[in-house]
Parts: structure tokens; sequence; C-alpha cells
């Protein structure tokens, strides 16, 4: 049986923590910051974390 490929753009887009935990960039945070509050703009600054079901299916993905 073959083993199953992980997500090569997916790959890219997150980074998997010394403790194990899955690092994301959040969203909307590339353009049209001046509509947003200055709260809003610091959270989208800072990484955000994968839990539960969807990080453990991605780190089943990628054999870590």
């Amino acid at each position: 049986m073959p083993k199953q490929k992980g997500h090569k753009g997916l790959a890219k887009r997150i980074k998997i923590t010394a403790s194990g935990k899955l690092k994301r960039k959040r969203c909307c945070g590339s353009h049209l910051m001046s509509g947003k509050s200055a709260k809003r703009r610091r959270r989208i600054g800072g990484p955000a974390t994968l839990t539960g079901a969807t990080a453990k299916t991605i780190k089943i993905n990628f054999g870590k």
C-alpha cells in the first residue's frame, strides 16, 4: 500500500513547534488595514495555533 503524501501547499503555510503544536499565520492581514481596529491588527500580526481534530489529521499526514 503506498504512503499518503502531505499537501505541499499546506506544508509551506504551517510550522511544527518543538512541543509538537502547529503554528499558522492569521488571515486578513495583507491589505485594507485602515478599516480594522488597532486591537484587531495586533492580533492579526501574531501567529495562531491549530488544535483539535484538524491538527491531529495534519500531523498524521505529515508523519510528525
